[in-house]
């Protein structure tokens, strides 16, 4: 059995990592999903590559701020932009979306391989794949008692700060402005109607969305990402349509797909990230299948938008 340093510096971080990641995703991707903007989330996963470049050219630094800053410009402009071509160029919003951010992120590996000189310490394997098992605390505490020391926890890994950092963000945010998030989402015109302002909430959800993914780019990658903000507010709706309840059942979700994906790598010894995003389509499988009112129930001769009901 592993000595209590040993699972501080490698279970511990590695394990909070996928657990801050999955919480802060599910939280955001609640709204996405209900918005029926998901591919949204896939656009700003891959599209916030040359803001977090460009946060680091003009700050000369890896630290958080001035990444987040730029991911967050950027998020908000490929919502922009993507709404921008959905109406001048008369197509569908999910061929915008496609167009937006393969133009974005091929921006950024240019930006990354040329201007960054190599500097930014991004290579592929950590934007697509994610480098969980490298978020280490590398001087943890040797015993119990040290555990409560400040030196000890001013060596915890900044990856899991940032992201408790922006789990906190998005839950004070759906907090203080749930009623104005909901009304936005179901219904702009009543959200218009009572002075809600929903294209300031939809930028609002986009950069909340941003701030999410780059927190979680360095620890998970963008395409577990992805899975983190679809799934389980996917399969939370397949249980209810009450706003509030889905965004504690996707929480949960979210929770244990992290702890069993991570405790399945550990077992097989393979990339905890890959078997976290095995685990998610796993419980999607299972609430689809196995839970009443998923996808074996027969079909209603009259379906109602599930943003509708979700409103009600």
């Amino acid at each position: 059995m592993p000595s209590l340093e040993v699972m501080l510096m490698q279970d511990v971080p590695v394990l909070a990592a996928g657990v801050l990641a999955s919480l802060a995703c599910a939280v955001v991707g609640v709204f996405l999903v209900l918005r029926r903007m998901s591919l949204m989330g896939d656009a700003i996963s891959h599209a916030v590559l040359p803001g977090i470049v460009a946060g680091f050219l003009l700050a000369g630094t890896m630290q958080s701020l001035p990444i987040f800053l730029g991911a967050a410009a950027v998020g908000v402009l490929t919502a922009l932009f993507t709404q921008l071509i959905h109406r001048a160029a008369r197509i569908e919003p999910g061929a915008a979306m496609g167009v937006v951010f393969t133009v974005l992120f091929a921006l950024g590996v240019i930006m990354l391989e040329g201007a960054a000189g190599g500097r930014a310490h991004l290579d592929a394997d950590c934007v697509l794949y994610g480098q969980m098992e490298h978020v280490l605390w590398i001087t943890p505490p040797d015993s119990l008692a040290a555990i409560f020391t400040w030196q000890t926890w001013s060596t915890f890994p900044r990856q899991i700060v940032s992201l408790a950092i922006v789990l906190m963000l998005n839950l004070a945010v759906v907090a203080l402005l749930f009623k104005e998030l909901r009304l936005s989402a179901f219904d702009p015109g009543m959200a218009s109607a009572q002075g809600i302002n929903p294209h300031l909430m939809h930028y609002l959800l986009m950069t909340l969305t941003a701030i999410t993914v780059v927190a979680a780019f360095e620890a998970v990658g963008s395409i577990l990402v992805v899975a983190m903000l679809i799934v389980p507010p996917l399969a939370a709706h397949l249980l209810t349509n009450r706003l509030v309840t889905m965004l504690l059942v996707a929480m949960l979700f979210a929770l244990l797909a992290s702890v069993s994906g991570y405790g399945a790598a550990v077992w097989i010894d393979t990339n905890a990230a890959g078997m976290i995003g095995v685990a998610l389509g796993a419980l999607l499988l299972v609430v689809g299948l196995l839970v009443p009112g998923g996808w074996l129930r027969k079909p209603k001769a009259r379906v109602e938008p599930a943003s509708v009901s979700a409103a009600s």
